[in-house]
């Protein structure tokens, strides 16, 4: 699933294209990817027409696309979403699920192979859909208060690796920075957040930072043709990642080999050394 970095990539690029753009038609290829548009997907395309998006907006991994009216064009990436802008004779790509021709000439479409994702109407939602006002800030809003978010998380008792993920205390991290960050801050995943000092949390919290900084740079992280930028272009900070994916690999600072661990469905990647438990 896409994490920040990817999915503040793929806001910017719609920032670029299609701010100030009006809806001419919008074509739902499959009912899936609006199904909380309860009254279908006809009246979803209908109520959309001509309406003109503003600057699109991110919390954490959540993306949305405001109306100059007041509403929002709220969209879930889930694992495989992808906003692609192309003309609209360009052959489709393959699982385009949502098409919207623009007033410029353009077409935006929505691509989704696993259809996790969603695109729905949030009413009143061009500042913040109501749908994420539960979400937390992320490490780059301006308006995070970092010594709170501090605190916070050195409060919870579970391990720090499940505190970084839960989008109610931050938002934006997933678990390839969740790794990443605990192996930049030589934190064993499974500590818990109570066990650390606060300013040991501090350093997780900003290697996290430092660490999806550096994927934005690079336009995210890419694995798979699953997740690209509008323009198609995948992310290639997936060559400078320290543990995740890199299991049995000897680690950068002590050449210990990664280890890879079950946690819930996913895994964790660390260094048994660097990393160790207490």
């Amino acid at each position: 699933m896409p994490e920040m970095p990817e999915v503040e990539v793929v806001r910017r690029g719609l920032a670029d294209t299609v701010t100030h753009r009006s809806v001419l038609h919008v074509s739902v290829l499959h009912p899936r990817p609006v199904r909380a548009h309860l009254t279908g997907p006809d009246d979803f395309a209908a109520t959309l027409v001509g309406r003109r998006f503003g600057v699109a907006a991110r919390r954490g991994k959540f993306l949305w696309l405001p109306f100059d009216d007041g509403d929002a064009l709220l969209a879930h990436l889930g694992m495989s979403g992808q906003f692609r802008i192309n003309v609209p004779t360009a052959p489709l790509q393959r699982h385009t699920r949502v098409l919207f021709d623009l007033d410029d000439g353009a077409q935006l479409r929505f691509v989704d192979q696993r259809m996790f994702g969603g695109l729905s109407l949030a009413p009143d939602g061009a500042e913040l859909p109501a749908a994420v006002a539960h979400i937390a800030r992320d490490l780059f809003d301006p308006a995070l208060d970092l010594p709170a978010l501090v605190a916070r998380v050195h409060g919870k008792r579970s391990a720090i690796k499940r505190v970084l993920l839960d989008q109610r205390v931050v938002s934006g991290i997933g678990n390839i920075y969740a790794d990443e960050a605990l192996w930049l801050a030589r934190v064993n995943p499974e500590t818990p957040a109570d066990g650390l000092s606060l300013a040991t949390v501090r350093r997780v919290l900003e290697s996290a930072r430092e660490i999806m900084a550096a994927a934005l740079a690079q336009g995210g992280t890419s694995f798979d043709d699953l997740y690209v930028n509008v323009n198609g272009e995948s992310g290639y900070f997936s060559r400078d990642l320290h543990v995740y994916k890199r299991d049995g690999e000897p680690c950068e600072r002590c050449g210990t080999p990664i280890k890879r661990v079950a946690f819930t469905n996913r895994s964790s990647h660390f260094c048994p050394h660097c990393q160790r438990s207490h």
